[in-house]
């Protein structure tokens, strides 16, 4: 595959996260997730009442393409309304490693700063399916 379209990635995660649901945080947070394929899934973090069940922009946009049945992901945009690019939380950090080993993701603002980073730069010690299989072996 060609090299992703990150400013196209980057517009559909900054219109995702006009689709957010955060009425507590107003923290509102979008993600795109760019298949092999060449669709886009969207997502945005739904916050709840009982806050341990609210979910993270990429998480959705994750599931969303999992769910549609693509688990080749290129790459991943997520716009947060900080003063610079913000790093997904531990709990993304994690199903980023697992879902999408070989993207990248493009973190950004909504002012225009803009990073390129690897799941590998986010988790550098990461837990996965690798482990696992290697336990079940001993």
């Amino acid at each position: 595959m060609t090299q992703p379209d990150y400013a196209a990635l980057a517009e559909a995660a900054i219109a995702a996260r006009e689709r957010s649901y955060a009425p507590y945080s107003q923290f509102r947070v979008g993600a795109a997730v760019l298949t092999a394929d060449g669709n886009i899934f969207l997502g945005g973090n739904i916050e709840n009442a009982a806050y341990p069940m609210t979910v993270c922009a990429e998480r959705v946009a994750l599931f969303s393409a999992y769910a549609a049945g693509e688990h080749e992901i290129v790459a991943l945009a997520v716009v947060t309304p900080t003063d610079d690019v913000a790093s997904p939380c531990g709990a993304c950090r994690q199903v980023i490693f697992e879902l999408a080993p070989r993207s990248t993701l493009l973190l950004l603002n909504l002012s225009g700063a803009r990073r390129l980073v690897t799941p590998q730069d986010l988790l550098p010690f990461g837990f996965g399916p690798t482990q696992i299989t290697e336990a079940l072996r001993h």
